[in-house]
């Protein structure tokens, strides 16, 4: 898309829609959103941390006014980048959907994750997640703030004139997905069921959902998207992640079928055509959670070995590079 430059900070669309974007968009650097109009202002999610999040609070409201007060904010889905500055958008409806807000009341305070505060008994998953993570973001003072409103499929908001539907399309990337769509503005605030130039990751699944997801945006008339991590994009961009999943899964369904292990599998596929997508490491979770759809496995499991798996290779590939995923 020939757009605004991959920068931080809030891009203008030009028509009362905003892109609050962080490069380089890897783990924990997530993009936010903003819909104003008739001095009514709706936010699409908060940031990782409160420094993060009053950063950028504070640079939307020196460049537009009429979001001094945000009356709505929408959480597209659970995780910590796109929930945890909540709290400081006070007096804010906080809107998700019911899923998300299962899961966010799961997780428990963000200071109570044993992961985090011992994460060197998790050996190399610990390590992993301390480097990308937890050395990088200060949890220490978030009290996570739940949705005050949820819902289930479809809810249509107005800011002002615009209208803002809220569509749910997970599970996908996490339980409880939902993309915000302004069709007046030609718009659409995909959450983390896009990532551009980086490895998506596929918590929860079905992958099937995802791709639906995606056949959704491709099917409205939409100018302007914002992922959930990486740079402005378009419907290329749309059919960029569609093409990643559907190949991962092909690929590894051939290897499933011949018993090779989901680690073994994540190493064996070519990624030549993502050579310059970040955070590889991922195609691991996507193989594990491939595996887990082959096998129509449902059961409760312990994140900890495949993280460790990928951790694994992250480790592997900054030795051989000195580089970290950035």
């Amino acid at each position: 898309m020939a757009g605004p430059a991959f920068t931080k900070g809030l891009h203008d669309f030009g028509n009362g829609c905003f892109g609050y974007l962080q490069p380089d968009g890897g783990w924990g650097l997530s993009n936010a959103g903003l819909v104003v109009d008739r001095g009514e202002s709706l936010l699409v999610d908060t940031l990782m941390d409160l420094d993060l999040t009053r950063d950028m609070l504070a640079s939307i409201r020196q460049a537009v006014p009429a979001a001094s007060r945000i009356g709505t904010v929408v959480n597209t889905h659970s995780n910590p980048d796109h929930t945890f500055g909540n709290e400081l958008v006070g007096g804010a409806e906080i809107i998700s959907s019911d899923a998300c807000l299962e899961e966010m009341q799961a997780q428990g305070q963000p200071r109570d994750s044993a992961l985090r505060r011992d994460w060197r008994k998790f050996g190399e998953a610990g390590a992993f997640f301390n480097e990308v993570m937890w050395s990088r973001f200060d949890h220490d003072a978030v009290t996570l703030t739940l949705p005050t409103r949820s819902f289930s499929g479809e809810l249509t908001l107005s800011v002002g004139d615009k209208e803002v539907r809220l569509v749910e399309v997970g599970p996908a990337h996490t339980g409880g997905d939902i993309i915000a769509y302004v069709p007046g503005d030609r718009t659409v605030f995909a959450g983390d069921i896009l990532f551009i130039n980086g490895h998506p990751i596929v918590w929860a699944g079905p992958v099937a959902n995802w791709l639906k997801a995606c056949d959704l945006i491709l099917s409205w008339d939409v100018e302007t998207i914002v992922p959930g991590h990486g740079p402005l994009t378009d419907k290329a961009g749309v059919r960029a992640v569609k093409r990643y999943l559907e190949y991962v899964w092909e690929e590894a369904r051939k290897r499933y079928d011949a018993g090779m292990g989901y680690e073994a599998a994540a190493r064996d596929i070519p990624l030549a055509a993502f050579a310059d997508w970040i955070d590889p490491e991922r195609i691991v979770l996507n193989v594990f959670a491939a595996y887990r759809e082959f096998a129509n496995d449902t059961a409760p499991f312990d994140r900890i070995p495949v993280l460790s798996a990928a951790a694994r290779l992250y480790f592997e590939r900054k030795k051989a590079t000195g580089k970290s995923h950035h």
